[in-house]
């Protein structure tokens, strides 16, 4: 704050020459953020402290314009984190793949979907689609498959199609589940420190009907 945000401001500046679009990690950290003495053996024992998040985006847009950010806004969300967002015009995030429980309120069912939203059917902090569905009880699979309709199509294709058909602003679709591959693919695996970040994308991954799917996908949901 004493600087004006410059850091922030330069590292803005650096995306914004490099990406179209730009994801806020762990957006509710803006808001408040979880204090913990450093006298304590665990983080049980924090509190929530305001941040100066407003003050920060403020800036930010004074010095930028419309900024096309998307928030992670996954979490303990509070109003005050939902009005931050939305007093900035940030789409947030629905994540299919925590979609699935026994409760249709459940947020990230695509019915539940807002257009200030971005779908994705998992992230980089997730499994693949198809290692995620190979890993489900039997219960789980039947709940999916009553939402979304018995079909010709297999996972990931039939989480890829919800995604693409939200109302959601935009879709994203990893690129391991546009391949179709499975749960050894996976990128990272939270609170482990080996084997993440490992994978690479190679040509002779991909299936020749994938682009003729993603493009016949993509007109008919209006998101060519």
């Amino acid at each position: 704050v004493d600087e004006d945000f410059l850091w922030w401001q330069q590292r803005i500046k650096t995306q914004l020459d490099l990406f179209d679009l730009i994801r806020i990690d762990h957006f509710r950290g803006f808001e408040a953020c979880w204090e913990i003495p450093a006298s304590c053996d665990t983080a049980m024992d924090g509190e929530w402290v305001k941040a100066p998040g407003d003050a920060l985006f403020n800036k930010l847009v004074n010095t930028f314009g419309e900024l096309p950010l998307v928030a992670e806004d996954l979490g303990i969300i509070t109003d005050e984190v939902t009005a931050l967002r939305e007093k900035y015009v940030m789409p947030g995030m629905k994540i299919l793949q925590f979609a699935f429980g026994d409760d249709a309120s459940n947020p990230y069912l695509p019915h539940q979907h807002t257009q200030d939203s971005v779908s994705y059917t998992g992230t980089h902090d997730n499994n693949t689609t198809l290692g995620w569905f190979e890993e489900l009880d039997d219960h789980t699979k039947a709940r999916i498959y009553e939402y979304l309709g018995e079909s010709h199509e297999s996972m990931p294709w039939l989480l890829i199609r919800a995604s693409l058909e939200s109302v959601s602003r935009l879709a994203v679709i990893p690129m391991q589940d546009l391949l179709s591959l499975n749960g050894d693919h996976r990128m990272n695996v939270p609170g482990t420190t080996e084997g993440n970040w490992l994978w690479q994308f190679a040509w002779d991954m991909i299936d020749q009907d994938c682009a003729p799917k993603m493009k016949y996908l993509n007109e008919l949901y209006g998101r060519s």
